[in-house]
């Protein structure tokens, strides 16, 4: 078998493959499953990362999560509940006035309250991880592009907003390099204000570049629609969202009438879908050379929703298995379900096709799909 030429794939099957790989941590305090999952967004990442800017800012997501993680300790140190019966690191109790009874200042460190605090710790950690990867392997300007029409306002100001991190981190680089070419060795904090006015003019110059090249595409023009197809629009996305909530709640709490649960919830998931097409009409957004959906999508996909059903079918059967054991203290178990669901998250780093390689002086690289907007 031949193997898959270097493509990108769709932004929006990398964010689905993140949010699986999310929604399995999001249930998860045992440190070998959390420590698993990691390591497979860490892999993926590594694999199939590009050299766009945005693909080196999966490391400060997880310095992010490191500092998380010190944070919740150091909170469990200072005002936690001191549960446990194994004291590590005794310290002096401060005693509060009467109004702010049940508040703990210090007191003896025990271990299984400080492990509590560290596996919620790197639950939160993971998780943001996990987004940090599919933001270092989604490309935001393709998937501005990918979203319906009716949704394009609203994807601009989330594309802006998860592109800040990478962009930072890449201004960052920029100038520390630019001071390295000049001699300029400083470093820490005497560094910071050399560096910070550079960055933050940086910034507002690509915030302008943006702005303009958004309204040279002719983001926000819209057709002439109609009062009724106006109200129309608005009826169908009100109600979708109205049913969706009746129905959710519907299957959450089983003393509803049957007709409340699941009904209700794909009754309002088709009146929302109609009110994004509907919507999407008085858009005058097209697109040029849209991005291809194929197997590997589906595969990118399919083994993150693989990762999350996993480990929901493990906690129905077996929920203890899935959290750190404190009372009494013992090693985590190993449920070998929720662990093959994580090692099916891993497939895309090697299933799917390699990103191109970086465009370089002489050569001839195929262009990015660029939103058209009809006059």
């Amino acid at each position: 078998m031949s193997p898959a030429l270097p493509r990108s794939v769709h932004p929006v099957a990398w964010w689905g493959w993140a949010l699986g790989l999310a929604v399995a941590v999001s249930a998860v305090t045992n440190p070998f499953l959390l420590l698993a999952a990691l390591g497979v967004a860490a892999l993926v990442v590594t694999s199939r990362r590009g050299s766009s800017p945005w693909a080196r800012s999966f490391r400060l997501y997880l310095w992010l999560g490191v500092f998380i993680v010190l944070v919740r300790t150091v909170l469990h140190v200072l005002v936690g509940l001191k549960t446990g019966d194994t004291v590590v690191l005794p310290l002096p109790e401060v005693t509060l006035p009467s109004w702010a009874a049940g508040i703990d200042v210090l007191g003896d460190v025990r271990l299984e309250g400080l492990l509590r605090a560290v596996t919620d710790g790197l639950r939160l950690a993971v998780m943001i991880a996990c987004i940090g990867a599919a933001n270092a392997l989604a490309n935001p300007k393709r998937l501005l592009r990918s979203l319906p029409g009716a949704l394009s306002e609203i994807g601009s100001a989330v594309v802006v907003t998860i592109t800040v991190a990478p962009q930072l981190a890449d201004s960052v680089q920029r100038v520390m390099r630019a001071r390295a070419l000049r001699g300029d060795t400083a470093r820490g904090i005497r560094a910071l204000p050399r560096i910070a006015l550079p960055v933050l003019e940086d910034t507002l110059d690509r915030s302008l570049m943006l702005a303009s090249a958004m309204d040279s595409r002719g983001y926000g023009r819209r057709r002439v629609v109609t009062p009724g197809a106006r109200a129309l629009t608005s009826v169908c996305t009100l109600g979708g969202l109205l049913a969706s909530a009746i129905g959710i709640y519907g299957i959450l709490d089983s003393s509803t009438p049957g007709w409340l649960g699941a009904p209700a919830l794909l009754t309002g998931a088709a009146l929302s879908l109609a009110g994004i097409w509907l919507g999407g009409r008085a858009n005058a957004r097209s697109t040029y050379r849209p991005d291809p959906w194929r197997a590997a999508e589906w595969l990118a996909v399919g083994s993150g929703v693989a990762a999350a059903v996993a480990v929901r079918v493990v906690l129905r059967a077996d929920a203890a298995s899935l959290g750190m054991p404190l009372d009494p203290l013992s090693v985590p178990a190993l449920p070998l379900v929720a662990v093959t669901g994580l090692l099916v998250a891993a497939l895309p780093a090697f299933l799917t096709p390699p990103p191109p390689p970086p465009a370089t002086r002489g050569t001839t690289t195929r262009t990015a799909p660029i939103p058209v907007v009809a006059t």
